[in-house]
């Protein structure tokens, strides 16, 4: 049985544990396999962790060992997400489109227990802290920045990299579902060096794009 919450202007928030792995974990255990859920439907009573579990479910296609399927389904996702963090929302706007769509819990679940050892582990490790980190908007926006950019790169036809931009975001997803700003200071370090490397010193990040913008606009 988990004890009361703290009180008091120290304690740490309870709805940020309650929130985070367990409830992550316990969301897509129980219950029909074949039952599709809809994003909308997962996010709607979600506060602080909204946007992790968001960015958890949107990185799934990444593991997926069919080649082109995982950027092309979850980097414009990842882009989507990295945009409202970048002008600080502070929840998820979802367009109707993707609000209906989302993956089956039996995909979920089978995905679960891949990492399931590995995601136990993090859950003893990882805790509410540096919230300088996570809270301001100066910190929620850069982190929005840098899936912004990762978002761009994972969309781009790199050879071998999915894992590796998947490996990155979930723990992006980690942090924000646990409010760590420890594991998201690492995130944005390994990000930027992630980003120089892949990105800019080939070219192909700035050259999508301003590509990109000369579509939109």
């Amino acid at each position: 049985m988990s004890s009361p919450p703290e009180s008091g202007p120290g304690a740490a928030s309870p709805e940020y544990r309650n929130e985070g792995i367990r409830t992550l974990l316990a969301m897509f255990a129980f219950g029909d396999p074949a039952q599709h859920m809809k994003l909308g439907q997962i996010l709607q009573d979600l506060q602080q962790s909204a946007f992790g579990v968001f960015l958890f479910v949107a990185i799934l296609p990444t593991f997926i060992p069919i080649p082109g399927l995982g950027g092309a389904v979850s980097g414009p996702l990842v882009i989507l997400i990295g945009l409202q963090m970048l002008f600080c929302m502070r929840r998820p706007w979802l367009p109707g489109f993707v609000a209906r769509r989302g993956p089956k819990r039996g995909t979920m679940h089978r995905f679960l227990d891949r990492i399931d050892g590995a995601l136990r582990r993090l859950d003893r490790m990882l805790k509410p802290r540096m919230p300088q980190m996570l809270t301001p908007a100066p910190a929620h926006a850069f982190s929005g920045l840098l899936l912004v950019l990762l978002g761009l790169l994972l969309s781009l036809p790199i050879p071998f990299t999915n894992y590796l931009f998947g490996f990155q975001l979930l723990l992006f997803a980690l942090a924000l579902l646990e409010r760590d700003g420890a594991l998201m200071l690492f995130n944005w370090v390994a990000a930027v060096v992630a980003i120089a490397f892949f990105g800019f010193s080939s070219g192909q990040l700035v050259g999508y794009t301003v590509e990109l913008f000369q579509r939109w606009f």
